[in-house]
This record gives structure tokens, sequence and C-alpha cells, in this order.
């Protein structure tokens, strides 16, 4: 009987595939599709008080001295826009914006603000928002003539990473999230990915399924890794969910949708991937239920790896995928058509036949249209990125074209370094969105390639045939390089590309409040350096302080130090200061490095020149933290360099000299980011803890925030988890109490080996180090949480001390 319904639903399936084509263009489709989500959203007035109550929040005293209205789109000649006008009538107001959304007015707001009185929008971790310059009621600067139409060149504006909720929204609670609503709003995001809470509706949809709570404690993942037990990378680790835990996140869920709705937003919410508890196979043996492989565990573990896949084509995926989106629909009202679902991220089919992977799309498809007939399936592309033996042409296609036309849109997740869309025709016809990756792991290091982000949108919207419907930022992890993501945002609304020279004189003004023209010189430099990534390799910091290298260095020959290739750096900068820097051979540890760490230095002193013009300026000390903990992070990853060869060489005073030099950055680094209140390890771990309602989820909570940003994964007593370091950051604290202790022990291992003449003891040290780590995860210190010293004098004094 079971293989009969396979067979039914297979010719289903199959005669789907061969119908979904349509003779309806893509522009159609979308237009389409986008009525069909504005008939979802709240009244015009629901939506204008939505638009005043995010004013007020951000401008108390000015919020009488605007008017805020929605319009129609004919009004904006059919697309989405804002329009910036003087308001004539005689009641204190003063400037009228108009927008076919909430998310219109306030993009209106934030431009107005922006270009026309040189306030600034930022996360309060990267300096927050500026808005000292904006004119007092009444002395609001006018518009010339009939004031400025702004429309989105492209329909959406993306927002988040399926990652970004566990690295960075993990331990939010609802003041903060109504902050970052706000800045996306601001910021002109309508797309943005809400995932929070979907562990109350799986407990929900499992449990009609006869699976009980306590057979769903192994399924959850803890807190601080919910993304990956919902990818069904692990399960179980970090474990298990409280049902207050549960019912806070789902009510925290309620909130944000209903926020997002009420400023015209499309929630996009999450669907069945096929990921599905073990006690399911026991319930339905039938069912073809597949139990994955390893996913990074040190020895295979199947306590915490080896997640059970529900195949698409079987019966119970659609069921189940069904009653998922329905118990979505009930909680929360009909609030999108737009779902989100990576069965093959990084999971490839068990076929590469492409009728098969036909077949299994639009099963995935079937499944959230039968919860919702107007389903749209928004898919990430990093399957093409990360998986291209698999994925070829055939597969792309087979995929691509499994659902109806308009019926799925693509991320183009990793546009700003590899886009997808050039070398697949525009995803084979399939509506996508130009999206910046940018980060990953919520590390802490200054990136960016801000010539692509101010023109790959635009030369992907006007290339031939395109379909790009969007832009995105889908980064790992937030709060941080605040320049990358003001200028991405805006490419929502920029219809040519911009010049970036001069956009970042605007900016540094807009910043810091004032034009200090040293500064200036310095955007200047960190534009053609920092700014300025052009190797293609994605940036995940692997300095040497937070990414410490396990190795032996006696397995490299000393001969191998001194084959180092010279390459000349290619920024436009002139000749007589170019400078040529050594990359270590490839059996070398290598941390990325992509420009002349000299021209940074240079940027570094002109910011410290600056400094008594702008040393009240927080977004000032938040860049000069940050550049300056930059500068001195390569610097140690030269001196890690010095250290190991001396060692090589069995140089002891050498060695001597340059692991304390090493140990000594850390030290200064911690001292330094003591000073800036979004650089302590203390605010992540007080936040995961003011969640909790009992001492046991307190401790739970605690050790889930330690082992994210530190181990990550699971380890044995002599290898460390695979995933170690990679959500590193640069906190107070967790320099001094973590990245110091290790590296301080490695060179007592490397001192040892030289003065007894033995070999380097590689796996006592690794004994000793992962035992600490561990104690240290479980450890209940307490870090400050309000920062220490004068931020600009010791930036003075670490620079005199390394660069004087």
């Amino acid at each position: 009987m079971f293989l009969s319904n396979v067979k039914i639903l297979t010719l289903m399936l199959l005669l789907s595939v061969i119908t979904i084509t349509s003779s309806a263009s893509s522009p159609d489709v979308i237009e389409a599709l986008l009525t069909q989500l504005a008939s979802k959203r709240a009244s015009p007035s629901v939506r204008e008080t939505a638009a005043e109550g995010l004013l007020q929040r951000m401008l108390p005293f000015h919020s009488h001295g605007f008017q805020l209205k929605i319009v129609p789109k004919d009004v904006c000649g059919g697309k989405n826009c804002f329009l910036i006008e003087n308001y004539e009538e005689n009641d204190g107001s003063e400037i009228m914006i108009k927008g076919t959304t909430a998310v219109e007015l306030a993009s209106g707001l934030h431009w107005y603000l922006k270009y026309w009185c040189d306030a600034h929008v930022s996360w309060d971790k990267t300096g927050g928002i500026q808005v000292a310059s904006v004119p007092k009621t009444g002395s609001m600067p006018r518009l010339t003539h009939n004031g400025v139409m702004i429309q989105r060149p492209v329909p959406w504006n993306y927002y988040q990473n399926a990652v970004t909720s566990s690295y960075s929204y993990v331990w939010w609670n609802w003041s903060r999230w109504e902050k970052e609503i706000d800045w996306m709003a601001l910021q002109g995001v309508n797309l943005p990915l809400a995932f929070t809470g979907q562990e109350a509706i799986w407990q929900k949809v499992f449990m009609d399924f006869n699976i009980s709570k306590d057979e769903l404690n192994d399924f959850f993942g803890g807190p601080a890794f919910l993304a990956w037990a919902r990818m069904g990378n692990l399960h179980g680790w970090g474990g298990p969910l409280s049902q207050n835990w549960l019912d806070q996140q789902l009510n925290l869920q309620k909130q944000i949708l209903s926020r997002m709705s009420e400023l015209g937003m499309v929630p996009v919410l999450p669907s069945f991937s096929g990921n599905v508890p073990e006690a399911l196979k026991k319930i339905h043996p039938s069912a073809n239920i597949t139990r994955l492989g390893d996913w990074n565990t040190v020895d295979g573990n199947p306590k915490w790896c080896c997640t059970y896949l529900l195949d698409p084509c079987d019966p119970l995926f659609v069921e189940i995928g069904e009653a998922f989106v329905s118990r979505q629909i009930k909680e929360y009202g009909d609030v999108t058509d737009i779902y989100n679902c990576d069965t093959f991220n990084e999971n490839s089919p068990p076929s590469n036949d492409p009728t098969y992977i036909s077949m299994l799309g639009a099963a995935v498809y079937r499944a959230m249209s039968q919860g919702d007939k107007d389903a749209v399936w928004l898919m990430q592309g990093w399957l093409f990125s990360s998986d291209s033996a698999f994925w070829k042409p055939p597969q792309k296609k087979a995929l691509l074209h499994s659902v109806p036309v308009g019926k799925m849109i693509v991320l183009d997740l990793f546009a700003d370094v590899k886009p997808i869309w050039e070398t697949s025709a525009q995803f084979y016809g399939t509506p996508y969105v130009w999206c910046l990756l940018h980060n990953f792991g919520g590390n802490i290091e200054m990136y960016g390639v801000l010539d692509v982000i101010s023109s790959g949108p635009v030369d992907a919207r006007i290339s031939d045939n395109s379909t790009m419907v969007g832009v995105g930022m889908c980064m790992e992890g937030i709060e941080q390089n605040p320049v990358v993501y003001e200028l991405m945002s805006e490419m929502a609304f920029r219809s040519e590309k911009i010049l970036v020279v001069e956009w970042l004189k605007a900016y540094s003004r807009r910043r810091y409040g004032k034009t200090v023209h040293q500064v200036e010189a310095a955007w200047e430099i960190l534009y053609h350096t920092i700014y300025n990534c052009t190797d293609g390799i994605a940036d995940h910091n692997t300095d040497f302080i937070v990414k410490f290298p396990d190795w032996d260095p006696s397995t490299i020959s000393a001969s191998s130090f001194g084959k180092q290739e010279k390459m000349l750096l290619p920024i436009n900068l002139p000749p007589a200061r170019r400078f040529l820097f050594q990359v270590m051979g490839s059996d070398f540890p290598q941390a990325h490095l992509w420009y002349s760490t000299h021209y940074v230095v240079d940027a570094l002193e002109l910011f410290l020149d600056a400094g008594n013009h702008l040393k009240e300026s927080l977004p000032f000390r938040y860049d000069l933290v940050d550049l300056t903990r930059q500068v001195l992070s390569k610097l140690a990853n030269k001196v890690y360099v010095d250290a190991v060869t001396a060692f090589q060489q069995k140089d002891a005073k050498a060695l001597h000299f340059h692991s304390k030099k090493f140990l000594q950055l850390i030290k200064d680094i911690d001292l330094l980011l003591a000073c800036d209140d979004n650089f302590l390890l203390g605010t992540w771990l007080e936040s995961a803890k003011a969640l909790a309602v009992t001492p046991s989820e307190m401790r739970q909570y605690e050790w889930n925030a330690r082992t994210q940003v530190t181990m990550w994964y699971d380890n044995n007593q002599t290898v460390q988890s695979k995933l170690h370091d990679y959500a590193n950051k640069f906190w107070s604290g967790l320099l001094e109490d973590y990245y110091l202790p290790r590296a301080s022990s490695y060179f007592s291992y490397l001192t040892k080996s030289l003065r007894e003449n033995e070999k380097f003891e590689l796996e006592e040290w690794r004994k000793e180090w992962i035992s600490y780590s561990n104690n240290w995860q479980s450890e209940t210190q307490i870090y400050a949480v309000k920062a220490k010293g004068d931020a600009l004098e010791i930036a003075k004094t670490l620079y005199k001390n390394y660069f004087g």
C-alpha cells in the first residue's frame, strides 16, 4: 500500500513539474505577487500610526515637525517609493513625508535626516543614532521646488541569514527587537526573515504526530545553537529547551510579527525542510527516513550528530509540511505568503538525476502550498556555490524550475564575492535577490568591498534578461562594519552607481557630527585598503589571537620559513607609498591579509590626530577602538610568525622576546576594548542570563553563550572542536581570560621544548588547553558590562608603544 501511495505521489509530482511552465513573464508574476502581498497589509491608518511611533522613539522632540501619510503606488509611478515635501499648512509641521508603506515612510524620514540634517543611524553597538545635528522644530531645512521622490528600483530589501538568529539575536528581549525593527524600517528593509519561536510551533505539530515533549528534548538544540538544529546539522547540543524558553520565544515572535506587519514588512517564515525527530521513525517505520552523516563532531558521536531526514517524496513529508505552515497561520494570522526552506543546503540529494531533483523540489513546494495556497518558496542559493560539484546546470535548472513560475525566489547569498547570477543565466529565469553575505560567525574584523556594493546591484539589475527582484543583507552576525551596511542599505533606493569617495566624505561628516580633514583622509585610505578586498576569499577572522593555530611547528622545515613570496598590493594610492608585504609558504598557518598594513597604520595615525576634535563622539570612539584593534591584531600575526620562526631556528632568546610581545599585545588589546561598552564579553553573558527564569536555565544559557564564542561544538580530551573559534570575538574579558591563557600555555610548551631539547609536546598542550576551555565554558565568573578607561589616550599610548 505504501509503495502504491509513493507511485501515485510521484506521478502527481511529475505532472506538476511538467505543467508549471507558464506563459506569464517573470515581471507579470512578480507584480501579481506584490499585489497579493499588499492585500495582507494593515490599513493606512495603522501603518501611519506605526511610522509615527518610530518617529516618536527616534526624535521625541521633533515628532510634531513631520506629517506622515500613506499614498497609493500610482502616486509613485506604480512602484514603491517615498516623497519628501515641504508642509505648507500652518499647524507646526514643516516636512511632509509620503510613502506607499510605513517602511517607505521610515525610509523617507531617514533620507531627509541624513541628506538634509546630517543625522546618522547606526546600531547602538556601533555608535548609535546621532541626531544632534537636527535643527529644532521651527527651523527644519526646507526642500527646493516640489521636493523629492525616491523610487525603489527593485521591489524588495531582504534582511538576515538563517544563522543570524543564533549569532546575534539569540538573547534579545522585546526592547532590543523593537530597536532592530526600527533600524530595519529606517534602512528600507521590507522582507525580513522571522525565525524566532518556531520550536514552540514544532512542539505542537510533532505532538499532533504522537511525539512526546520528552522525545523532542533530544531534537532541539540549545538556545545558542538553534540555527543548526533547525537545519538538521546537529541535535541536542546545548539543550534541552525548557517550556519557559519555548513559551517566551513564541510570545516574542508574535510581538515581532505584529510590529513588522504594522510597518508593512513581509516577514519570511520557516517551512518544513524534512528535519525530523528520531521518534518519528519508530512511529512511522515504513516512512522513508534517512539518518544523515556526521556534521563536524570530533568522532561521529551520534549523541549530537547524524540527524534524521524525511524524504520529500514521502507522503508524510507533505502532511507534516502542511501541518507546520497551517499551525503558523493559526498562531500568527495570515501575515505572509513567503516561506524559507533549504532542504538541500549542505545536504546533497541522493541522486543527481534532474527528473528526480525536479520531483523533490515539487514535493517541498507542495508541502508549503498545501498549508498556504499562495505560498512562495524563498531559497538560499548558497548550495550552488558551496556544492558546485553536484549542482551543475542540469541539476540547477531542475530544482529552480520544479515550482510554478513566480513561486520561487532565490537569494544570491554571496553575490558580493561570488555571484551566481552571472554563471547561471540569471538563475535560469528564476527571480533572485542580490545579497551581501560579508560576515561569518559574527566575527569582529574591519572588512568589505565597497566598490562592489556600490555597483554590483546596479550591474545585475540592468544586465540583459535580468530577473533580479531585490537586494539583501545576509550576514551571519550583525553589529560590525557599519559603513558596509549603511552603503548596502542605500542600494535599495539607488538606481545608479555611487561614487564611493564622495559618499564616504558625507558619511564621516554625518557619523562624527562634523567635517575633520584628517578623518576624511583616513577614510580614503581605509576605502583603498581594508574596504577593498578583491581576493575572493570569504573573510572569516583568522587572526592568530582569536583563532590560535593548533599545530606543531616542528613539522615544517626551517627553510620553508624563508620561502616567502613577495606580493604587490594593487591599490590605487601614490606609487611612493606602495608597500610590498610577505606571504608565508602554504604549509604555514595563514591569517587573512588583503591590504598593506603600513597604509592602515597611517590611517590610524590620522584618526588619532583628529581625536581631540571628536573625542565626545560615540561613533568615533567605536571606530577608533575598532581600527586600533585591527592594526594591533595584524601586528600580532607578524609577531606570532617571528616567535614560531625563532622556535624553528632553536633561538630561545628570540622565542622568549617574540612570545612575550604576542602575549602583551593580547593584554593591550583587551585593555583597549574595555574602553568601549560595545566590545565587552559581559554584555553577551548577562543578556543570556537575563532571559532565564530558573537557576538551572541561567547556568544552561551562560554555558551556551560561552561555548558558542569559544569551543562551539564537542571535543574529546586531545582533539578540539572542529568549529573552535568559528564565532571568535574581540571582546574584553574574552582576550584576557581565554585567548591569553591559550597562547601563554602554547608558548610555554615551545620554550620547554627548546630548554630541554625535547620534542614539542603538542598532545600534552592540547590536553591542558582543552581542559582549561571546558572548565571556562562552565564557569560563572561575572564580567564587566560598563566601559572603563579613556579610549583615545589608550589608543595613543599603544600607537606610540608599537609604532612610535
